[in-house]
């Protein structure tokens, strides 16, 4: 069975963790699927596309270059899915081939964890905090730029944690 070596989608490579290439072959017709374990931070930058321009290079020394549609695919970790039809031209030799009578899709999640991912790339999330403090730790928390104020409470949570631990 051959394996995705790297990953280019709209011209960007992406670091993925674990994938699986393979022909979905259906009474409708056969497609081709691209399951990709990827960080939160790549997922947020493509979960809303609908399609994209997706060029892979196989362990064996294949080419692919499609138009692929993304969708969809329920898992614990962030994962992208991509399918194409399936271009007549191409003789996708070496690929695994999975019935629609027979789904034994390939556990990609397998011996990857969250913490793995946010170890390569860690997500930022914006919070908004409601304090009751003091006038005077107000009015400097309001002279400060954003910037810094997210550089100091990095700091703090990061020592805080430390300690807790």
């Amino acid at each position: 069975m051959a394996g995705i070596k790297s990953i280019n989608l709209d011209g960007e490579e992406i670091y993925v963790f674990n994938s699986a290439i393979y022909i979905f072959e259906s009474s409708s017709g056969s497609t081709l699927e691209v399951d990709m374990i990827v960080s939160e931070v790549t997922l947020r930058k493509y979960q809303e596309r609908d399609s994209l321009i997706t060029e892979i290079e196989l362990e064996d020394g294949g080419q692919i270059s499609s138009f692929m549609f993304l969708k969809a695919v329920p898992g614990k970790l962030p994962r992208l899915s991509l399918f194409c039809e399936i271009d007549p031209e191409e003789s996708y030799e070496g690929l695994l081939r999975i019935q629609e009578d027979h789904p034994d899709f390939p556990d990609i999640e397998a011996g990857i964890t969250l913490e793995d991912i946010r170890k390569v790339e860690m997500p930022n999330e914006k919070i908004t905090l409601k304090l009751n403090l003091p006038i005077n730790q107000v009015e400097w928390l309001k002279e400060r730029k954003n910037k810094e104020l997210t550089e100091l409470f990095r700091g703090l949570l990061e020592e805080y944690l430390e300690r807790i631990e």
